[in-house]
Order: C-alpha cells, then sequence, then structure tokens
C-alpha cells in the first residue's frame, strides 16, 4: 500500500514538472502567445523611442518631408548693463559690432541730452556669433550686469513639425474625400472641416517660422549710461548749481523791483521840489503884498 502511494506521487510530481516546463517555455523562451508579442512589441517600442532621442544630438533626420537638423535648438538671449565715458559714441560702436557679426539693429534710443546721458540698443546677431559678440560688447565699457539665457525649443520644435504634418495628412484626405462627395450638405461638411485643418496649418507654420527666426538670431539688449561726475555724489554739484540760480534770481528781483519804485521816487522828487519852490518863492511874494 504505501508503495503504490510513493509510485502515484512519484507520477503526479513528474506530470506537475512537465506543465511547468512546458508553460515557461512558451511565456519565457521565445513562444507565440498573446502575452509575449506584447512584451516584445513593447520592446520595439522603447528601442524605436531611444534611437530617436539619441538622434537629437547628432546627424540629421527626415520628418514630414523636410531634412531637420537634429542639434539641440537653442534661443539665445543676453543682457549687458555698461558704464560708458560717451553714451552716443558707444551705441555707434556697438552698431558697428552688429553688422560685423552679421546682425541688424532693432532698436536704438538715448536721452538725457542736458545731464548724464543715458540709452538703450537692442540688436540680433546670428546663434553662432552670439558669444562673440557679447565679448565685443563688454569690452567698450565697464560691465554692472550681465545675464545670458538658453532656451531649449528642441523638442516644442519637433512636437509642432510632427502636428503639422499630420495635419498636411489630413488636408490631403480632405481634399480627396470633397472630390467625392455627391451631395450639397456633403460638401459644405467636408469644406468646413478643410477650413479648420488649413486654420491649424496657418497657426502651426506661424510658430515654426518664429521659432526659426529665434533659433537662428539671438537677441542682445544693452543698456549704457555715463560716468557719474566725481562730486556728485557729495552734492558739490548740486549747492553749486542752486547757489548760481540763486544769484541770477536775485539780480532777476532786484530788475522788477527797480522797475516799480523808480516811477514812484521820479513822482515823489517833482511833488516835492515842487512844493520846496512854492514855500520859497511864491508864499513870501503871497504875504508880502498883504
Amino acid at each position: 500500500m504505501n508503495k503504490k502511494l510513493v509510485v502515484i506521487a512519484a507520477v503526479m510530481l513528474l506530470i506537475i514538472t512537465m506543465f511547468l516546463v512546458s508553460t515557461a517555455f512558451n511565456f519565457g523562451l521565445g513562444g507565440t502567445s498573446e502575452i509575449s508579442y506584447d512584451r516584445s512589441y513593447s520592446g520595439f517600442q522603447k528601442s524605436e523611442f531611444e534611437l530617436s532621442a539619441n538622434s537629437l544630438d547628432t546627424g540629421n533626420s527626415i520628418l514630414n518631408g523636410k531634412a531637420i537638423s537634429m542639434e539641440r535648438m537653442i534661443i539665445s538671449t543676453g543682457r549687458l548693463q555698461l558704464e560708458v565715458d560717451n553714451v552716443p559714441s558707444t551705441v555707434n560702436k556697438i552698431t558697428n559690432i552688429t553688422v560685423q557679426q552679421g546682425g541688424f539693429i532693432s532698436g536704438s534710443s538715448v536721452s538725457g541730452y542736458e545731464e548724464r546721458k543715458n540709452g538703450q540698443v537692442t540688436v540680433r546677431v546670428p546663434q553662432k556669433n552670439f558669444y562673440a559678440a557679447v565679448e565685443q560688447i563688454e569690452a567698450l565699457g565697464t560691465v554692472k550686469s550681465k545675464d545670458l539665457q538658453g532656451q531649449d525649443v528642441t523638442e516644442q520644435y519637433i512636437d509642432i513639425n510632427a502636428r503639422l504634418g499630420n495635419f498636411k495628412k489630413q488636408e490631403e484626405r480632405l481634399q480627396e474625400i470633397l472630390k467625392m462627395a455627391t451631395t450639397v450638405k456633403d460638401v459644405l461638411d467636408i469644406e468646413r472641416e478643410l477650413n479648420r485643418v488649413r486654420g491649424e496649418i496657418e497657426s502651426l507654420t506661424g510658430k515654426l517660422n518664429y521659432l526659426d527666426k529665434s533659433i537662428e538670431m539671438s537677441t542682445i539688449t544693452v543698456n549704457v549710461n555715463e560716468l557719474a561726475p566725481f562730486f556728485e555724489g557729495w552734492g558739490i554739484t548740486d549747492a553749486l548749481k542752486q547757489s548760481v540760480n540763486g544769484f541770477f534770481d536775485s539780480i532777476s528781483g532786484l530788475i522788477v523791483f527797480t522797475g516799480y519804485i523808480l516811477p514812484i521816487a521820479i513822482y515823489l522828487f517833482l511833488v516835492i521840489f515842487i512844493g520846496m519852490g512854492v514855500k520859497k518863492k511864491i508864499i513870501p511874494r503871497l504875504f508880502g503884498k498883504q
């Protein structure tokens, strides 16, 4: 009896072992089950994504029929504040540097003509010459502040380009469907959807053009101020100005006062002169006759 139980147990163990080995082979060693297919598909997607991500830094790619450089796409901007001896002269030098670097002036202003002058210049230079232009501008004066920024828009650029490609495909498909439309209602519905798709294409195209220009041409904004006079911090300059202004104000007041008092003084002098003449000559004669 015990031998029979041992044999039965051995047979059951052998069956269970064979079942486990078969299951492991089907699910883990390259079987064709649905789970195995899903894992292989997911692995393929991951490998493809990693390849696409790595290709962003090197090489070229074709997206929507357009060759796109897969280098990082950076929008560079810079802000500088300089203290200089002469603002108009410095503005001219910044203009010359910009032209030499293949850029252009997008805005320029100078103010404070009677006192210390200050100005602001905004220039656009090619991305490849951005840092060279910044170094040349820094050498024109004393740098009081400096802020350089780089915005990576690579993913944004690729995303917009992909969406643009999808909408262009939709446009082509809608045009084909429009040719097959047989009723007025269908034609109107298709044209309405076609107009919506074309609006999206125009919007995305505008965004791409803006990114292209911003990536290609970097922006540098320069604020320039003239050096403060040596005595300005002590208040001596203002005191001298006030004293000079006070002197001229006093002279002006005396002139105005003289203009008012002179006619009155002349009138009083004539009255006194006539009164003294009447007292010395006319009154004695009148009393002598009596």
